[in-house]
Order: structure tokens, then C-alpha cells, then sequence
């Protein structure tokens, strides 16, 4: 394990709660014994810290409760003491405004979890979207022995004889039904089959991007991330990441020595072959800035550029996270693209990535796609910048209407989302396929959160003439099982004054993908005038989380983290860019 020497018993975190004797260990070791354990239990043990993301609201991970007792399981087996701890379960689906607003908090959570407890190592129980990233971030502010267990996608599944993909097929069937073409009652018919089964979204949306880049970061057993959530495989995996995390505690292997700057280049590859979730950019960041390694919006389009995209997966291809499992998994991707990874980066297991990859082989080529077919040769991901978003943006070329990819046209704006969802079906905007939507005041500070609002709704006459996709701007993210020509993450965010605040209806707004820009075809003569008279709005909130959130957030292109929590503490920024 990283060629060193394992403690001794009396060199672990957890002895200098439960070892010495004292009158505070005496109340550590009385507790335990509160609690139904004996001293032989615990004693001279490293003391395992599950952090368990279980909650009823979170479907996703209705499998928790069985896997802490596997993981537990497999820290007894291996000579361990395992304690589980719940934290914060983020649920995509239930959590209002959204998720990513609380996604810090959790990560703030499990730092001071892994810190206050006498925990010799973490086992990081994630899946749904934010919880992979959050406690990633913990453990590496923390930075004590962690190791993630994904939670794994949900079941395949079918509705009248079609796969259905959780996500991607919902997007796909409301166009359909605001088109007229779906009945009411085939809508309702379909919540009843498209989440089958315990697990994340089955799609390359954002928890099987974030699970695998987690893998492919040294984090994970090989393989971890791509095992089904139901698959009795998984239980397996459970209980050896529960053993594995013993080892990281004998020999103390921080998540800072995994988690380099090779190991986010690897995740960086890695996002760009599975045509993973834009949504990865943000958390990317942010976990890096929880490090002392620098990544930019740069290093993201740089990688792009050079990288196949190999996983035929939805949204940006045609199968589920099933069908890749089966195929091969990550392993037999990345043995692909083994020429664009630093293959002697270490992971958890004490092994190279070289090493973890092995022999893998792809068992169906049109699952996981060979070097000579790629899905797409490069593209997966584009940065664009222009005077329309000063500090970048982002798009998924792979997802979009090749045609939308180089387009001229007129603005249509929206102030915010609730402007959007009064007005967007409106027919007296006379919207055509040419208009570009815009939507303000969706970013980091603006809704809050940067909700997953950046797949702005195509109006109806529209879906009824047969119009599927428009080129659509905002500050907003979408999720990773959205698609279409969006472009998202438009930093900086119109709440603080940033130029996306400053565009009006009948502007023209130019996109080129190819060139990576994003223009606003208006004199810089006029913006400065209405620069000069645009209000800055006022806080939002006063006093609690509200507060802490707004007066600490960055913005979309630092990784919308809070700046006291970066790893030098010395971000500052004004509420205004002006």
C-alpha cells in the first residue's frame, strides 16, 4: 500500500480515544460497552467510519440499509471495528431548490464527521447525484483514509416492448406529450416503469459519471462503479470495500495522495470517453479546490479535444448502465484509452490504475465502442467563452442537433424560471426553431443553487410542428440525462451582473461550438449603457444555511463551492462583479 510500513495498534487515530489509561478513555470505552460491545471487540482495532446517505426520500439508495450491514460485514472480517454514521442524504428528485444548493453542506458534514470522531478510516456510502462529490470533498478536506462505495444504476426496464431510460426517456415523453402525441394516461401508465429498481439513474447522467470518475480517481475497488445496484455482485462489493478500508487504516493512505493532479487528468479522460455529465465540470472543480492541485475550465476543453467518445450510452447514445456493466464496464473503456491515462496513478487497492484496468475486454463493441468507431472522435464536451460569458461556459456537442452547433439567431428572455414557465407556451411570442431561449437569474446565487434548469422547455406549437431541439442559454446546470443543444453554466451568473443579465429579447446571439465562442452581437457601447442602469438585486436571505450560502458560494467556473473551504482560504470576491 503506497510502499509503506503499517502501524502498530497504538500508532492508529482511534487509540488515543480507547487506548491510554485515563479517565476520558475510561468514558470512550464505557460508551462502547453501552452500546453491547465487549473490549476485545474494539480494542487494538481500526475504528471504521461508514457514512451512510440513506434516507426514505432517496429511492435510489433504498439499498443502504442492506449494504451497511455487507459493508460492516467485511470490516469485522478483516479485523475491524465498523461504526455507521448517517449523514445527509441529498435527493435529487425531493430536495427544493436543489440538490447541488445542499451539496456543500454535506460535504461540511462529513469533513467534521471524519474529524470530531475517532475514525481510522471512512467508507463513503454514495450514489444520487451530489453525494459522490460532496463526500469527496469532506474526506478531502478531512483528509483521513476514505473509500467510495457506489451505490450502482437501477434495473434495466421496458415499457411496451421499448427500453426505457430513467431521465432521458421522461425528457423525451414530455416533448411528446406537450406535442399532443401522449395520452394522459399512457404518462401516468409510464411512472409506473421507468425507475424499477433501488440504484441511481441507469443513463451516463451524473451519479454513473461521478461513481466512475470516483473510480477511475483511485477511490473505488476496480470495477465498483460499474455494478448494477440489485446485482448480488454488488452486495459482494460491499462487504471487500468494507475489508479494503481496514487496510487504508493500517497504512493510512489519504485521499490527498490518491487524488493528484494525474488522478483528475485521468477523470478528466475519462469524463470526455463515457460522455459523461456536464454536471462533472462543476463538481471536478470543486474537488480540486479542496486540494492543492490547480484545474481549470481550460484543462476540460484541452482533454476534450483529444478524447473518443466510446460509452454508446444515453443520453448521448442508445443503452443503460446495465448493458455496459455487461459489456465490460469502466475497465474495458478505459483499457481503450490506456494511451491518454497516467497509468501509475494509485488507488485504494495499493495498485496502479495499470494494474486495476488488467485484462479487460469488451464483450459487445457496440455498448462500449473500439478506438476505429467511435461514437464521436473528440467533442464530448465543449468551454466556450465569448462576451456573452466572460469566464466560460459549457455544452454537450455529443447530445445537440449537429445542426445547432454553429447557429445565429434572435434572443427570447426569460427572467427567471418562473417567467420561464408563465410565458414559455405563450403563442403570442411568435418563438420559431431559429430563436434562442435564454434564461437569467438560474445560477449559483440567482435561483439559488444552480438548479438543473438549463434544458429549457421547448414551446408547445413548437413540439407540435415536429421542433426537437433549440439552442438555449442560461447560468443553470441540467442534469446528465438531459440533452440538446444547451448551453449551460454561463459564469459569471446574471444575479451578480454578469453580461447574461444584460441581454434583451431580439438580440442577436451567436454560437459557434467549432470555434468555441459565445457572442452577443451588441456594441460594447450599449452594454456599458445598460451595465449602467441594470439594479443589483437584493439578498435573498438574512440569516442561517441561506446566508452562509450566499456569502460564501463561487461561481460556476471555480466550482460553486464556499470559498472558506478551499484548500488555501484565499478566494475573495465581491457580491458584485460591478
Amino acid at each position: 500500500m503506497l510502499s509503506r510500513t503499517r502501524l502498530t495498534a497504538q500508532q492508529l487515530r482511534s487509540h488515543r480515544y480507547l487506548g491510554p489509561d485515563d479517565l476520558r478513555s475510561f468514558g470512550h470505552r464505557s460508551r462502547q460497552k453501552q452500546a453491547g460491545f465487549t473490549t476485545e471487540d474494539f480494542s487494538g482495532k481500526p475504528v471504521i467510519g461508514i457514512l451512510n446517505t440513506w434516507n426514505d426520500l432517496i429511492s435510489c439508495h433504498a439499498h443502504f440499509r442492506q449494504r451497511v450491514e455487507e459493508i460492516k460485514r467485511g470490516v469485522w472480517q478483516a479485523g475491524g471495528f465498523p461504526v455507521e454514521i448517517p449523514v445527509m442524504g441529498l435527493s435529487e428528485t425531493f430536495m427544493k431548490p436543489t440538490s447541488m444548493y445542499y451539496r456543500n453542506f454535506l460535504a461540511m458534514e462529513a469533513e467534521e464527521v471524519l474529524r470530531t470522531y475517532p475514525i481510522d478510516a471512512a467508507v463513503l456510502m454514495s450514489g444520487c447525484d451530489k453525494t459522490t462529490p460532496a463526500l469527496l470533498m469532506g474526506a478531502l478536506s478531512a483528509d483521513v483514509p476514505s473509500i467510495v462505495m457506489p451505490g450502482g444504476p437501477m434495473n434495466r426496464t421496458s415499457w411496451h416492448g421499448e427500453q426505457l431510460a430513467s431521465g432521458t426517456d421522461v425528457w423525451r415523453f414530455w416533448a411528446e406529450r406537450g406535442a399532443g402525441r401522449m395520452s394522459c394516461e399512457a404518462w401516468c401508465e409510464l411512472e409506473d416503469h421507468i425507475a424499477a429498481s433501488p440504484g441511481h439513474c441507469m443513463t451516463m447522467g451524473t451519479a454513473s459519471t461521478m461513481t466512475a470518475l470516483a473510480e477511475v480517481m483511485g477511490m473505488t475497488l476496480a470495477g465498483a462503479s460499474s455494478v448494477p445496484a440489485t446485482h448480488s455482485g454488488h452486495a459482494r462489493m460491499a462487504a471487500q470495500t468494507g475489508r479494503q478500508a481496514v487496510e487504508l487504516a493500517w497504512y493510512h493512505v489519504k485521499p490527498t495522495e490518491l487524488m493528484n493532479r494525474e488522478s483528475f487528468e485521468n477523470a478528466i479522460t475519462t469524463l470526455m470517453a463515457i460522455g459523461g455529465s456536464t454536471n462533472a465540470i462543476v463538481h471536478l472543480m470543486a474537488m480540486a479546490g479542496r486540494t492543492d492541485v490547480t484545474v481549470t475550465l481550460e484543462d476540460f476543453d484541452r482533454i476534450s479535444q483529444r478524447t473518443p467518445v466510446l460509452a454508446n450510452l444515453r443520453p448521448t447514445g442508445k443503452y443503460v448502465m446495465g448493458d455496459f456493466f455487461d459489456a465490460g464496464g469502466l475497465n474495458a473503456l478505459l483499457a481503450q484509452i490506456s494511451d491518454l491515462l497516467h497509468l501509475d496513478a494509485v488507488t485504494v487497492e495499493g495498485k496502479t490504475l495499470k494494474d486495476a484496468i488488467g485484462e479487460a475486454e469488451i464483450w459487445n463493441d457496440d455498448v462500449i465502442r473500439r478506438r476505429n468507431n467511435a461514437i464521436c472522435t473528440t467533442g464530448s464536451l465543449a468551454v466556450l467563452r465569448g462576451n456573452l460569458a466572460p469566464d466560460g461556459c459549457v455544452i454537450k456537442p455529443a447530445a445537440a442537433e449537429a445542426h445547432l452547433l454553429q447557429h445565429r439567431g434572435p434572443a427570447a428572455v426569460f427572467k427567471d424560471y418562473p417567467d420561464l414557465k408563465a410565458r414559455i407556451d405563450d403563442p403570442a411570442l411568435g418563438l420559431t426553431k431559429d430563436h434562442v431561449i435564454v434564461l437569467q437569474n438560474a445560477g449559483p446565487l440567482g435561483a439559488p443553487g444552480i438548479p438543473e434548469w438549463g434544458m429549457l422547455p421547448i414551446p408547445k406549437y413548437l413540439l407540435q410542428e415536429g421542433v426537437r431541439d433549440m439552442v438555449r442559454i442560461s447560468d443553470a446546470r441540467m442534469s446528465g440525462t438531459s440533452y440538446g443543444a444547451c448551453v449551460l453554466h454561463v459564469s459569471p451568473e446574471s444575479y451578480i451582473g454578469g453580461p447574461l443579465a444584460l441581454v434583451q429579447d431580439g438580440d442577436i446571439v451567436c454560437l459557434d461550438v467549432a470555434g468555441r465562442e459565445l457572442q452577443l452581437e451588441v456594441s460594447e457601447e450599449e452594454l456599458n449603457s445598460r451595465r449602467a442602469k441594470w439594479v443589483s438585486p437584493d439578498p435573498k436571505f438574512s440569516r442561517g444555511y441561506g446566508k452562509l450560502y450566499f456569502d460564501e458560494t463561487t461561481q460556476a467556473h471555480e466550482g460553486c463551492d464556499f470559498r472558506f473551504l478551499h484548500a488555501d482560504g484565499s478566494q475573495d470576491a465581491p457580491p458584485s462583479i460591478y
